[in-house]
């Protein structure tokens, strides 16, 4: 609704919550690729992407589907574990593209401490894409793994089977026990680092 003779009409983007011009504009002017983190209900995107007069140009993406698919994942391709190993994949792809350096584009999602988003952008820093990002904003080693999600799957299957039995339908469908986590996440992480011929010690 117009308020006054001043008002003027937000673009589509942003009316739509798609995009925060200002934001971007200072992202562009920076002339670095970016570091483009999306969450969904059910998955993570990551991208690096180039600006360009006639439009962004992605020049590598990992989709958290990718995950399940190519490197055994049996958690869920939403929660943070995932953000991470997505986060890990595109920018190990960045390196091999030959970029070292990108800015971080969170878009619209709220800058909140320990976010998936961050997870992401961490994983990006532990293998030497430099993504600058402020201190004490990333999730921490427990969460990263899903420590978390482990811990409470198993005071869940204590406490009222039928909830973990919901809760955990999709684990369970695959059979795959939540409080193995941890460990699982281990294992895929390192399945990721050996393709791209990195060593664990540095990450």
């Amino acid at each position: 609704m117009a308020r006054g003779p001043r008002y003027k009409v937000p673009r589509r983007r942003r009316r739509e919550g798609k995009t925060n011009y200002n934001k971007r504009y200072r992202m562009i002017l920076s002339g670095h690729p970016r570091f483009v983190v999306r969450k969904t209900l059910k998955h993570i995107i990551v991208q690096v992407v180039i600006a360009k007069p006639e439009g962004d140009v992605t020049i590598v993406a990992a989709h958290s589907r990718e995950l399940a698919k190519k490197y055994g994942w049996l958690g869920g391709l939403g929660n943070t574990p995932a953000a991470y190993l997505t986060g890990m994949l595109a920018a190990l792809r960045a390196l091999k593209a030959g970029i070292k350096y990108a800015v971080p584009d969170i878009g619209l999602h709220a800058p909140a401490r320990g976010a998936k988003v961050f997870a992401a952008i961490k994983a990006a820093n532990d293998v030497g894409l430099e993504v600058p990002m402020g201190d004490g904003v990333a999730p921490s080693e427990e969460r990263i793994r899903g420590e978390h999600i482990a811990s409470w799957a198993k005071k869940l299957q204590e406490a009222d089977p039928e909830a973990y039995n919901r809760f955990f339908s999709q684990y369970i469908a695959r059979g795959f026990d939540p409080s193995q986590l941890p460990a699982h996440f281990d294992e895929v992480k390192a399945r990721i680092l050996n393709e791209y011929g990195v060593g664990l010690g540095g990450v």
